[in-house]
């Protein structure tokens, strides 16, 4: 994701390669070229910027009332919609009109998607479909990946959007699916093993992915830099 045209050359924050490898990267990408193209000109990137992190504050609140209302899970897909169509198209309407703004960009791109996985998981963790300590885990996995790529793009030059086929819109797709069946059954029976919530299935799944693939990156990324600055001859 890259609020106001973020993407450029590599060499500074807000100067890099977007790297967006997920199942449904093509199909996006070119939908949110038709999109952008069609926008009124009064439509600005600020604008889908600002609607998008609305949205999501208004998905974490959607499950944060679910503790109470539990019909208030069908408002988690239209949000995560909404959330989508502010936060994806954003960057490419600014690269469609040619009116990057790279630092302002990366900056405040980052600085939404930082509070957006906040009020998200404190919603989670206040719906009663998960346990505090797996939202906890999902924010920490979420923010360990984040200040991971950030660190890449600055030292790299290259911006990782997805991790093993799954970015921002599979996510969202397997929240609101996830949100849906909650609604009918919140509690599942992995492999019969007992019964836990459906979030605290998947969100121990989604933590321990994100774990894993905080690891594998700063590990590849870190011996790339060990490559790239080896050590002075000392004879």
């Amino acid at each position: 994701m890259s609020a106001n045209g973020c993407a450029g050359a590599a060499g500074g924050p807000g100067q890099h390669t977007r790297e967006h490898r997920s199942v449904l990267a093509e199909v996006e990408k070119r939908t949110l070229i038709a999109i952008a193209r069609r926008l009124p000109r009064r439509v600005t990137p600020d604008h889908l910027t600002a609607t998008g992190a609305l949205a999501m504050a208004g998905t974490g609140a959607a499950f944060a009332a679910a503790s109470v209302m539990p019909w208030a899970l069908l408002l988690v897909p239209p949000t995560l919609a909404l959330n989508w169509f502010g936060d994806s198209l954003d960057g490419t309407l600014a690269r469609v009109r040619d009116i990057q703004r790279p630092r302002y960009g990366y900056y405040l791109d980052h600085v939404v998607d930082v509070a957006n996985a906040t009020l998200l998981f404190t919603g989670l963790a206040l719906s009663g479909l998960a346990s505090p300590w797996i939202a906890g885990a999902l924010l920490v996995g979420y923010l360990l990946l984040a200040a991971e790529s950030f660190l890449a793009a600055h030292s790299l030059g290259v911006f990782r959007i997805s991790f093993g086929g799954f970015g921002p819109t599979e996510l969202r797709i397997l929240l609101a699916i996830g949100a849906l069946v909650a609604l009918v059954k919140p509690v599942v029976s992995p492999f019969g093993l007992g019964d836990v919530l459906l979030f605290d299935a998947g969100g121990a799944i989604g933590a321990t992915g994100m774990f894993g693939a905080f690891i594998l990156n700063a590990a590849r990324n870190a011996a790339a830099l060990y490559r790239a600055e080896p050590l002075p001859d000392s004879r």
